[in-house]
């Protein structure tokens, strides 16, 4: 029992470590983006921020995935990871096809439903603790 315990343990701190990367990714990917509307900066930063940002979320649903199986509980960080991805994908052909328009409301969308996304984990992590503190 302790060492499914673990194993469940380990795979939430690595979706929070995920979850982190991946907003992290999205801020600068906003601010390189922020850089390149601004002024005639080089693209080339925004340019090499973007597979980042797509392996982040990659290794979002990853971990979702090992974070689900070892403790056998829901199923929904998956759906939200999946979801990310398929976001990140629409956003990656935005960009290449240079819709600015829809590009950059959808990377604001993004980081808002991330950051969303990594509060509450944490919040429910300190939550958790509270609890087993107060047993």
């Amino acid at each position: 029992m302790t060492g499914q315990t673990t194993a469940a343990h380990g795979g939430r701190t690595f979706l929070k470590i995920a979850v982190a990367v991946q907003t992290l990714s999205i801020f600068f990917q906003a601010a390189t983006a922020g850089m390149l509307l601004s002024s005639s900066h080089d693209t080339e930063l925004h340019h090499i921020g973007s597979p980042v940002m797509y392996g982040a979320t990659m290794l979002y649903v990853l971990a979702a995935i090992l974070a689900w199986r070892p403790g056998g509980g829901t199923p929904r960080p998956i759906l939200y990871a999946t979801g990310f991805l398929v976001l990140a994908s629409v956003q990656v052909a935005l960009g290449i096809a240079g819709m600015t328009t829809l590009h950059v409301p959808l990377g604001v969308l993004m980081f808002g439903l991330s950051t969303l996304a990594l509060g509450q984990m944490l919040s429910a992590a300190r939550r958790g603790r509270s609890s087993i503190r107060s047993s």
